[in-house]
């Protein structure tokens, strides 16, 4: 079975003052597409944080009720919520099994968050995960250099881009932005 951390695309943009996170619907199973509208990006904190996740659902599932609860427990710090997500991850037995990367944003920090402990904050504001992200992230560097589009369509247009490429990438898409 292929590695569940691959199968889908996530984006995130900060640009021109707005924050935009957003997804392909596609779930697959090996070779099989067993959906093709599913939910990967969620609001958070008071709608003031947006998460997306690639990898397994039950384990993604486990990671955005766990990363709610250290955005609540240090008041939506983002990077210090992000960091002690990444500590719990590496740390716990049962937790650290847990096979998924997860894509954070609100409208000063973007961060991707993975189970080896790492939390990366990009140089240009844009992150990608997923089989698709690095199609994604090459698309949206180039929007971002060549055109005036605002976060959201940048993040719909790599996305699309991505779905052109990837085979574990579809065209139904969920972009939330701040």
């Amino acid at each position: 079975m292929e590695n569940s951390t691959r199968a889908t695309t996530v984006i995130g943009i900060l640009h021109n003052g707005k924050a935009a996170l957003g997804s392909d619907g596609q779930v697959t199973m090996g070779n099989a597409v067993m959906k093709h509208k599913a939910a990967k990006v969620r609001r958070m904190y008071n709608n003031t944080v947006l998460a997306g996740f690639a990898g397994g659902s039950a384990d993604a599932f486990a990671l955005f009720e766990r990363f709610e609860g250290k955005l609540e427990q240090y008041r939506g710090n983002l990077p210090r919520a992000a960091v002690e997500l990444a500590r719990e991850w590496r740390t716990d037995k049962y937790f650290q099994r847990l096979e998924a990367l997860l894509c954070v944003i609100n409208h000063d920090t973007a961060l991707i968050i993975s189970g080896t402990g790492d939390v990366i904050e990009p140089d240009d504001n844009i992150i990608a995960i997923g089989s698709g992200g690095s199609f994604a992230l090459a698309a949206a560097r180039m929007l971002v250099k060549h055109t005036n589009l605002p976060a959201r369509e940048i993040v719909e247009e790599a996305l699309r881009a991505a779905s052109e490429i990837c085979i574990y990438t579809n065209e139904h898409l969920s972009v939330e932005e701040l």
